[in-house]
């Protein structure tokens, strides 16, 4: 997936109210862009990183700018956390992720559950129906070694739960931790930060959802789904 080009590069200054973030750009224009990414953003978010920012001319827009790789570890890290399903729907579509190929339809933002929305229901005559969440991992403290999540997720807790349910039913269910670095050879849950997400993992892997994990090829280009990485239950 092709990222807004030109990115133009600068240094975080400070992230702040979730969706804000103030750079100084290599130029020397000091901006604030939109940080699309309403997490922690533990370990891309320290002042004086490497960050590159995307320009928008849509005059409805509050801000023009908009943040989309951090420096870190000697490469580039996605933090939009709007990517993540775009990048999925890509790989679908080429089916470069073999584990989720063959399916005829894939319908995205379903209502499942009492209120959840999963991100992608893959259905085909000749199978159940495929429940695919997909969430965004950026984190990494320990060289090669990817984690989620960087914060307490109840919400991803409960993704884990839902989709536990659709397997006792009959269907099948997939967690898809998309990568958005290339530093990382393996993922584990972040037990020290959400103990509770991460028994939810483990439980839901007992219960039957598939794990999977992939990292991506991070350029000032764009970005794309790649290898799988290996899960440290």
């Amino acid at each position: 997936m092709l990222l807004p080009q030109p990115l133009v590069r600068g240094h975080l200054v400070a992230r702040y109210k979730r969706f804000f973030a103030d750079l100084m750009l290599d130029d020397g224009r000091a901006i604030t862009a939109h940080c699309p990414n309403p997490g922690a953003m533990l370990g891309v978010n320290q002042p004086g990183q490497g960050a590159w920012v995307s320009w928008s001319d849509d005059p409805k827009r509050k801000l023009a700018w908009t943040l989309q790789l951090v420096e870190a570890n000697g490469g580039l890290v996605g933090v939009n956390t709007m990517l993540p399903n775009k990048l999925v729907a890509e790989a679908l579509a080429a089916e470069a992720i073999p584990e989720l190929a063959g399916y005829a339809t894939v319908r995205p933002e379903v209502n499942y559950a009492q209120a959840s929305r999963v991100d992608f229901l893959l259905t085909n005559p000749d199978r159940p129906p495929c429940w695919l969440e997909v969430k965004n991992v950026h984190l990494s403290r320990t060289p090669g070694l990817a984690e989620f999540p960087d914060c307490v997720a109840a919400r991803s807790t409960r993704h884990l739960q839902d989709l536990a349910a659709q397997v006792a039913v009959g269907d099948r269910a997939v967690a898809l931790f998309v990568v958005q670095r290339e530093d990382c050879t393996a993922f584990k849950a972040c037990a020290d930060l959400d103990p509770a997400f991460a028994r939810g993992l483990d439980q839901a892997a007992e219960a039957g959802v598939e794990i999977l994990i992939r990292a991506c090829d991070v350029t000032t280009s764009g970005i794309r789904i790649t290898r799988p990485l290996a899960w440290r239950p």
